[in-house]
């Protein structure tokens, strides 16, 4: 049961009364009076199970972006309802007029839409629908809330896709190059050609030579149907935040943008995400619907606060396949997690695949070391640029062992990794 603002009024009303016959027996009638008013009110208000409720389901959304769901609610009784609908739903689904007033005559039915903006990732659910439907005094309302489940998934952003075309059009500017020559295992031959001074002797086409009166080279061009796996790092370094977004948000971004572009280029892409275990796998046999499929198994993921065990991960990436791929290390560039933990399984994936780490990288130690205006700063300043130089010393450390390392901030980092792995498709290096 609910009051309404009508009942204070009421009370408030009686003044009148109490003024004209100033007697306590005045004031608890009018108390009485006010109280079967109420309880009279009450009993002739409907039920809230006269409406019945079916939500359409909604379909998935990136997060920040705006979306709408839908709920059908119907009059089952044989008298008209007036009342209050709220739509509840969890505070990070970001649900805004919620509340709708109806009117249903009998029988009659009404579509309720209410406005969703999801602000983090995951399954969002609906908490409940509260139904408030007042008597015809409007007094008092009887009041319930009804289950009637709902679920908005939100989906990572995908804020880089803004730089897809321009790489899309270095890629295309890729495949219409002529082909190119290159050495070693993993290329594809294209076409054969007149020897000039320069040449590699190995490619030479003997037997094409015979038949020819000039000597003949092979030319290769890179492979298409290659494989890129990108390992996502879900332990507690990425539940750091840079600039008030997460680092494995940012992290994604960069994958996203990654797949897409390698799917567009004929790749494969698979993702193994995880921590101390496997928390996420998905082996895609390609097609441009590997950057949705991976926004997806992305929506659940969240940082665990525990270190990563990258024999775990190594071992992932090693069953899906034993081909050679492009590995994409997802991880920040923290020395003593690179030292202790990603350190000792280099050597494996290196043997096998061409490694690149991906880290976000904070801004923040930039600002502090360019600070130095009070005693304060000059210390925090010292204290950056040690750290910054930890950093470099570890990079150094990965090159040497044949780890490209691409460190950006959160903004650029989607776009220069994307880069890179051009960088490499140009050099025939995958």
């Amino acid at each position: 049961m609910a009051i309404t603002g009508r009942v204070p009024l009421l009370l408030l009303l009686g003044v009148v009364p109490v003024v004209l016959r100033p007697a306590g027996s005045t004031v608890w009638l009018w108390l009485l009076l006010v109280a079967l008013l109420g309880l009279a009110d009450w009993l002739l208000a409907p039920r809230p199970a006269v409406l019945g409720f079916a939500r359409r389901p909604t379909p998935a959304v990136r997060m920040n972006h705006p979306a709408e769901t839908l709920l059908l609610v119907t009059n089952t009784s044989a008298r008209p309802v007036r009342g209050v609908v709220r739509d509840a739903w969890q505070p990070t689904a970001g649900a805004s007029g919620n509340r709708h007033r109806v009117r249903l005559p009998p029988g009659d039915r009404a579509a309720l839409v209410t406005p969703l903006l999801p602000r983090r990732r995951g399954d969002l659910r609906a908490f409940g629908v509260t139904v408030r439907l007042p008597g015809p005094l409007g007094l008092v309302a009887r009041q319930r809330t009804l289950d009637v489940p709902g679920t908005v998934r939100s989906l990572p952003p995908f804020d880089s896709r803004k730089h897809l075309p321009s790489r899309l059009a270095r890629l295309r500017d890729l495949d219409g190059r002529s082909a190119v020559r290159v050495r070693g295992q993993g290329t594809e031959f294209d076409s054969l050609r007149e020897y000039v001074r320069g040449d590699d002797v190995r490619s030479i086409d003997w037997r094409a030579s015979a038949r020819s009166s000039n000597v003949v080279v092979r030319t290769w061009q890179p492979e298409r149907d290659r494989r890129v796996v990108l390992v996502l790092d879900t332990s507690r370094t990425s539940a750091g935040r840079v600039d008030d977004v997460p680092r494995l948000d940012s992290a994604m971004d960069a994958a996203l943008l990654l797949a897409a572009l390698a799917a567009r280029a004929g790749d494969r892409v698979d993702l193994v995400a995880g921590d101390r275990r496997v928390r996420a796998r998905l082996r895609s046999a390609g097609g441009r619907e590997v950057a949705a499929r991976l926004q997806d198994v992305m929506a659940d993921l969240e940082p665990v606060i525990a270190e990563a065990d990258w024999d775990a991960l190594a071992g992932a990436v090693q069953g899906l396949g034993r081909q050679r791929a492009l590995v994409v290390l997802l991880t920040p560039l923290e020395p003593s997690a690179v030292e202790e933990g990603l350190l000792t399984v280099l050597p494996t994936l290196t043997r096998h695949h061409r490694v690149v780490l991906a880290s976000v990288r904070d801004p923040e130690l930039d600002r502090l070391t360019a600070a130095r205006d009070t005693l304060e700063e000059v210390y925090a300043a010292a204290a950056a640029e040690q750290a910054q130089e930890r950093r470099r010393r570890t990079a150094a450390l990965l090159t040497r062992l044949g780890v490209d390392v691409v460190d950006a901030d959160a903004e650029r980092l989607p776009p220069a990794l994307a880069d890179h792995y051009l960088g490499l498709k140009a050099r025939g290096l995958l």
